[in-house]
């Protein structure tokens, strides 16, 4: 029953917490008030409701759930919790004011150094510190608390976005190429890209030139083929997967639906955060089934044109740091491998489903932006549009 009146709480839209809830239920617990319907009101009201605003919404949320109730019953008031619920009381959470008291280590090599050494020293669980390798703290390793630059170690998810390497396998899913698009308006945007070209053998009827050729004919049917027209557009698309593009998933995916339905010459590629020595085309077998990106290189010609989607977002370590990658060590920082795939691929752009004015809040991304020669364009129509253009020059 009272799980229940704190979801219908939560449902009606008043910001109650489970730290709350368990305040509650000590109040309860220790005597605060009786087990009568109208003491427990006025203690959850008092423990519950943080603003008067709230006051109405919780009165009709108790009304709904204690109608003809007079007396509680404490076995079935105080229910076990779900285990979730507890797990996310371990979650280390803190203001703006205290985040920036706290000092990241200093440097790459010196977080990969201490990491090193907690891990020798470290005999055994912690919590709540700002040392070991832990949870619910503000040390650089660990889950569920917050660093500047830290080693995600046992978290499902990001929090804080701060991590510099996660030390954990971590599953992506595929993007659908079958999503029904909101809009065609993406599908029009792409085909001022598509440039056709006649190949192949004569195999398609030319009504123009069959029509003047039989008058000429003085009547006699004059047949003429021509070969069939294709679509001459070569596109390579490197999409980002994972992280915090998983907030960006739906839009990617009616991309990646409009791309794969517009152009005949498509290959794609998954890559993470950043391009390094490897990309993969399934998801669900990335860490068996990757593909050298030198091998990419070699297989596909210049006259592709490449384009990378992804938020940027990510350690500026990824980026300009050997063994910066923040699932695997890579031998050569992402710019590297960046600069060689836009060498080889002269025509390239960056589309960022971030809003444009954004980039600027986050460091990696203005990085990538210079490396592009700043042909970084947003997720937008207008967007895509200029990419375009920019494909085409």
């Amino acid at each position: 029953m009272f799980t229940d009146f704190f979801l219908k709480l939560r449902d009606a839209k008043v910001p109650v917490t489970l730290k709350e809830h368990l305040t509650l239920i000590e109040g309860l617990q220790t005597g605060v008030c009786d087990w009568s319907v109208e003491s427990f009101y006025y203690l959850s009201r008092a423990t519950l409701v943080k603003d008067e605003i709230h006051l109405d919404k919780f009165d009709r949320v108790f009304g709904e759930v204690f109608k003809g109730i007079e007396t509680l019953d404490p076995e079935a008031l105080i229910a076990n919790i779900p285990e979730e619920w507890l797990k996310k009381l371990g979650e280390k959470f803190l203001t703006e004011e205290e985040k920036r008291q706290i000092k990241a280590l200093g440097g790459w090599e010196k977080l990969m150094e201490t990491l090193r050494q907690r891990m020798e020293e470290q005999k055994g669980r912690h919590q709540g510190g700002s040392k070991w390798i832990g949870t619910a703290g503000t040390s650089p390793f660990g889950a569920y608390g917050y660093n500047p630059e830290g080693v995600r170690i046992g978290q499902d998810r990001n929090r804080n976005n701060r991590a510099v390497k996660v030390w954990d396998k971590r599953e992506f899913r595929n993007l659908d190429d079958n999503v029904e698009l909101g809009t065609r308006n993406i599908k029009v945007a792409l085909r001022k890209l598509r440039r056709f070209a006649r190949t192949g053998a004569a195999s398609e009827l030319d009504l123009p030139d069959t029509i003047r050729s039989t008058a000429n004919n003085a009547g006699w049917l004059d047949l003429k083929l021509v070969p069939e027209r294709h679509n001459a557009v070569k596109v390579l698309l490197f999409l980002d997967i994972g992280g915090s593009m998983d907030e960006h998933v739906k839009v990617c995916a009616e991309l990646f639906s409009a791309v794969k339905s517009e152009f005949k010459h498509l290959e794609y590629f998954y890559f993470h955060n950043c391009p390094y020595e490897a990309m993969w085309k399934d998801n669900s077998r990335r860490w068996s089934e990757k593909l050298p990106t030198a091998e990419i290189l070699r297989t596909y010609g210049p006259d592709y044109k490449a384009v990378f989607v992804g938020d940027a977002s990510m350690s500026p370590y990824e980026i300009v740091q050997p063994g910066g990658s923040v699932e695997h060590f890579n031998e050569e920082s992402g710019q590297v491998w960046l600069t060689r795939i836009l060498e080889h691929f002269r025509r390239s752009i960056w589309i960022n489903p971030v809003e444009e004015g954004r980039w600027n809040w986050t460091q990696s991304v203005t990085m990538i932006e210079r490396l592009m020669g700043h042909r970084m364009f947003p997720l937008t129509l207008d967007g895509l549009d200029r990419g375009i253009r920019a494909l085409s020059r």
